[in-house]
Formats: C-alpha cells, sequence, structure tokens
C-alpha cells in the first residue's frame, strides 16, 4: 500500500471572492493537490502569495471575470509538469478550461466543460464538441493511472439531481448530453459511487434556490473520474459539504478522493 494522497476539485466561482473559504477549508481538509475551476482571474491578478501562505504552490491559466483553472499541491514538484489547452492543434484550445498535470506515474486532468445555456444555443454544440476531444484524453491515458476531475456540468444519473422530471430540457441533463458524457467517460470508475452510491450526493447548490443546501437541493455535476488502475487504488470519496453554508460561499461544494500512490 502506497502513501495516502487527497485530491479534491472545487468550483470557486472566483478565486479571489473564495479565499476565505480555502482559507479555512485547506488547513482542515489535509489536501494535498488541489484543482480548481471559475477561477475568474487573470494570471496577474491570481492570488498565489494567498495560496503559498497556505503551504500550496499552484499553477493557474485564467481570464477576467470568466473561466480560469489551476492546481495547487502541498509538494512543488507535483506541478513541475503541467500544461494548459487542449493542445491538440484545434481551436479553441481552451487554455482556461483545460490544464493536465502530470506527477510520477500519475496523471490529471482538470476540466471546466462548458455549460452549454440552451439545447439550441451554439455552445451547445461546442460543449459536446469539448467532450470528443477529451474522449481523445481519455483514450490516450486510461491504461495508466489516470483521473479526470473538475466541474463537467453532467449529471449523469436520475439521482444526480433534485426532480430529475423537471430538468429533462436542460444542458446538464438532457439525455443527449449524458449519453455523450457516458460514452466520454466510458472505462473511467466514478470513485464517489464507488464509496457512495445512494442519492441525495450533490456538489452544486444554486444560489438562487431558497435554503438549497439545507434542503439538500442540488445537482452532482463536479466528478472525479478514475481509470481502473487508479481506481483500485481509491481509499475514499467524498462531497466535503461544509464550506457551501460559510460565509460568501460558491455555488459548488468540494468533492474529494483519496488514493494510495
Amino acid at each position: 500500500m502506497g502513501k495516502r494522497i487527497r485530491l479534491a476539485t472545487f468550483n470557486v466561482n472566483s478565486v479571489r471572492s473564495r479565499l476565505p473559504v480555502l482559507e479555512r477549508w485547506l488547513p482542515e481538509g489535509d489536501v494535498d493537490l488541489l484543482f480548481l475551476q471559475e477561477t475568474k482571474a487573470t494570471d496577474t491578478d491570481f492570488p498565489a502569495a494567498a495560496f503559498e501562505a497556505m503551504g500550496y504552490s499552484v499553477r493557474f491559466c485564467g481570464e477576467k471575470s470568466y473561466n480560469g483553472v489551476a492546481a495547487a499541491a502541498r509538494d512543488a514538484r507535483a506541478l513541475e509538469d503541467v500544461t494548459f489547452g487542449f493542445e491538440d492543434g484545434e481551436e479553441p484550445g481552451f487554455p482556461t478550461r483545460v490544464a493536465l498535470l502530470r506527477w510520477g506515474e500519475l496523471t490529471v486532468l482538470n476540466t471546466y466543460v462548458p455549460q452549454g445555456k440552451a439545447l439550441d444555443h451554439p455552445d451547445y454544440e461546442v460543449k459536446k464538441r469539448f467532450l470528443d476531444r477529451v474522449r481523445a484524453i481519455v483514450e490516450r491515458e486510461a491504461a495508466r493511472p489516470f483521473v479526470w476531475v473538475g466541474d463537467l456540468n453532467v449529471a449523469p444519473t436520475e439521482i444526480d439531481v433534485t426532480n430529475p422530471a423537471n430538468k429533462k430540457d436542460h444542458v446538464c441533463f438532457h439525455t443527449d448530453i449524458r449519453a455523450k458524457f457516458a460514452g466520454t467517460a466510458e472505462g473511467l470508475v466514478d470513485v464517489l459511487r464507488r464509496f457512495r452510491p445512494d442519492p441525495g450526493e450533490y456538489t452544486f447548490f444554486d444560489y438562487r434556490v431558497k435554503d438549497a443546501l439545507d434542503r439538500n437541493i442540488g445537482w452532482r455535476i463536479d466528478h472525479i473520474l478514475a481509470s481502473r488502475p487508479l481506481a483500485e487504488r481509491a481509499l475514499d470519496c467524498f462531497v466535503e459539504r461544509a464550506p457551501r453554508g460559510w460565509e460568501r460561499p460558491s455555488d459548488h461544494t468540494p468533492l474529494v478522493a483519496d488514493f494510495a500512490l
């Protein structure tokens, strides 16, 4: 059995706004590798010094007001090989939505998948093409210890949303996008469902829904999906609900997994 590595994914919905949440949670959370989405900060504005003060090195690629991905690690060596964007020759490359980290035998793909806006909106086709491009990475990497993490903007099954009957035409739940997502993730293991198969596990609680966290009205659209060689080393996976209830929270909450590496 190898050393336990704790990995977490968190759509922060503005990294600067969420610094108080991160500064409270990270010391308690004992996270080794943290992957962020929707940082909403240019590279010059990213609060790298705050992460360093918490004991984390950080790599990031962002833009003003939208998108942005980052990786933070307690061991700076974990960030020696981080690239941004698909690097497949196709445009757009999405450098503020895609990051790939390689550390020893471990590869982590961190993505902020486009939401899609509406079924008849051009961005919905962009979302589907984005997932096709992710599939190419999965096919290349899945024989190794590989994990795809992030805000993937798809709730895969009916137990992953509250009131699924009301969401059948939603861009994150329509049967079309769920089928596309299943094909993208084929061969990967949904690590949360391995340890927590029951309904009621959500990672997103809409600000617009009154008392969404307390009433457990949410979506599971943030995921940790591991290749079988890595899933066999999984020790646990859980939704960290508490930060969603703190002052000035993100509308998402962290998802955490432990692996023996």
